[in-house]
């Protein structure tokens, strides 16, 4: 099993391919695909937005098996996210989680100008509101930021499994931010 700081790099280097067109598109064959059939060890579990723009597995450059990506408006973990974080970090044995925001992000934009959208909306617009709240910039990237790394730092305190894992030392948390015009991936802290 790689070390956090191994699988972090891994992803810094596949960004870095993705950022500069040279994407090697490995393991995305047929034969990748026969090898997954008895199962998964994805070494990064990614939380990222619903939005179509923001597709981890291209922006990482990885293939078929290598992250566990839960994708939802706002990259906000509610109860369905953080059980399927657990799922990864105690059942596929995942050492990395990273929370994956992006600029321009539209839950964001909705959490901040605070109309109602009706019920469900709204309610997946509440876990965005504590970084709305905090002091600083209002400016919708900043707020996208903000969120990125209270999700991460408070998942633990969401999950006694990611809490055990993080006190273990087998699990790191990582915020990060995807800027949509470059595709690069900018790491923000670890939990």
């Amino acid at each position: 099993m790689d070390t956090p700081q191994a699988v972090l790099q891994r992803l810094k280097d596949g960004n870095a391919r993705f950022v500069a067109d040279m994407a090697d598109g490995q393991l995305q064959d047929s034969k990748r695909r026969r090898q997954l059939v008895a199962g998964q060890s994805p070494y990064a579990v990614i939380l990222s937005c619903a939005d179509s723009r923001v597709v981890p597995e291209l922006a990482f450059d990885t293939g078929l098996g290598e992250l566990f990506v839960i994708r939802v408006a706002g990259n906000v973990a509610n109860t369905s996210t953080v059980a399927s974080i657990e799922y990864a970090v105690e059942h596929l044995e995942s050492g990395v989680c990273v929370v994956l925001g992006h600029d321009s992000c539209g839950a964001v934009t909705a959490a901040i100008d605070g109309a109602s959208h009706g019920d469900n909306l709204d309610h997946l617009l509440s876990h965005i509101h504590p970084a709305r709240d905090q002091p600083g910039s209002s400016d919708v990237n900043a707020v996208v930021k903000r969120h990125a790394q209270h999700t991460a730092k408070h998942l633990a305190e969401r999950s006694s499994v990611i809490n055990g894992a993080l006190e273990a030392g087998k699990l790191t948390i990582v915020a990060a931010y995807y800027d949509l015009n470059e595709g690069s991936v900018t790491f923000l802290d670890a939990v």
